[in-house]
This record gives structure tokens, C-alpha cells and sequence, in this order.
């Protein structure tokens, strides 16, 4: 009789055995594709921009966008060069859509090759993904050898007189426009892991 409890106790010690094994293995495979897509973009930089407006730099792994016509062919490029920018979850105007895109700006990015000065100026216009939805972005094609450490020189605009008409109540309590144009500088750069990595 207690041979036989002995038994089923190291019976179901074996069975929890393979579920949490299973569950680890499940866990580590999760765990893994998180770190693998987080991988694929690299933040170069992160702003706020008042009023409420937050701005995350990065260099992701060049794609396959359209039309062809305005966009540069992945096969003939190194990063996607991109912004994006969200309206805060705090501290944003009233009538604000929190976290929603913010559309008309005018992004570019100056890329400079620190070894030999050779540079790259991007306009970055709105593209749509299954993944970061709006944001600015191109491929571009670095100026220099994939592993040269670069500096990236961001200017963002406001939207113009002729993108967007602003109500008497915004214009009484943020101003005549949404900010002025900003600059933003970062150096030593590494875009090598990404431009090297691949989507599909």
C-alpha cells in the first residue's frame, strides 16, 4: 500500500516536472523573440517636445516599402532611418488623442560617417507598419563602411501655415504654432548589427 502511494507521488513529481520544463521552454521561446525583435531597432534617442509631444530616434532594419517611386529599394540600402512621434499619455493639450500620432511635421536626419566626414541628408515622410503604425522614416544608404561609427543630426519642423489651420482655442492657450524647430545631435552611433540583420 505504501509502495504503491510511493509510486504515484513519484508519478505526479514527474508530470509537474515535464509541465514546468514545458513551461520554462515556453517561457525561454518568448523571452527570446522579445529580445529578437526589440534588436531590430536600435533607439538612438528619445525627446519631449512641448506641447506633450514624444519623440523616439531610431535606425531599424531596412524593408521593402511603397511606392517604389518615393522610397529607396532595400536591396540598395543599409537602415531604416526613422522618428517616432506620439502625442505623451500626460500633460497634453485638451481634445489630445493620448499616444496618437502626430501628423505634418517635417523630420530630417543629417547622417555623418565620424571617420571621413561623408554625409547623408534624409527627408523623413510618414510610412505605416503592423508594428510602430505611423511614423517618419526612409531607407537610406550610409556613407561609409557599415561598421564606421556615425553622428545623427535630427531637425524637426512644425507643421506649416498650409498643413494645418489652428482654432482661436489652441491658439489662445499654446500659441500661434505647435513649437519651434528643434534640432537634435547624437554621436558614436553603431548601426553595423542593424544594417547587417534582415525581416524576412
Amino acid at each position: 500500500m505504501v509502495c504503491i502511494k510511493f509510486k504515484k507521488i513519484l508519478k505526479i513529481e514527474k508530470s509537474l516536472k515535464m509541465v514546468f520544463s514545458k513551461k520554462l521552454l515556453i517561457l525561454t521561446f518568448l523571452l527570446l523573440t522579445v529580445i529578437s525583435f526589440k534588436a531590430q531597432e536600435l533607439i538612438i534617442g528619445q525627446e519631449r517636445i512641448e506641447p506633450g509631444i514624444v519623440v523616439i530616434f531610431e535606425g531599424a532594419i531596412k524593408d521593402m516599402i511603397m511606392p517604389s517611386s518615393t522610397n529607396l529599394n532595400e536591396n540598395l540600402t543599409d537602415i531604416h532611418i526613422e522618428a517616432r512621434v506620439n502625442w505623451d499619455v500626460d500633460n497634453v493639450p485638451k481634445g489630445t488623442p493620448k499616444g496618437g500620432f502626430v501628423p505634418y511635421l517635417h523630420i530630417n536626419a543629417l547622417v555623418t560617417n565620424q571617420s571621413t566626414g561623408l554625409k547623408t541628408f534624409i527627408d523623413l515622410i510618414p510610412h505605416i507598419n503592423l508594428s510602430d503604425n505611423f511614423h517618419y522614416a526612409r531607407n537610406i544608404s550610409l556613407p561609409g563602411k557599415l561598421e564606421d561609427l556615425y553622428s545623427v543630426q535630427y531637425t524637426i519642423s512644425p507643421p506649416s501655415k498650409y498643413d494645418v489651420s489652428l482654432h482661436m482655442d489652441w491658439k489662445n492657450e499654446i500659441g500661434n504654432s505647435f513649437f519651434e524647430t528643434i534640432t537634435y545631435d547624437y554621436k558614436d552611433i553603431k548601426f553595423e548589427e542593424i544594417a547587417k540583420a534582415t525581416r524576412r
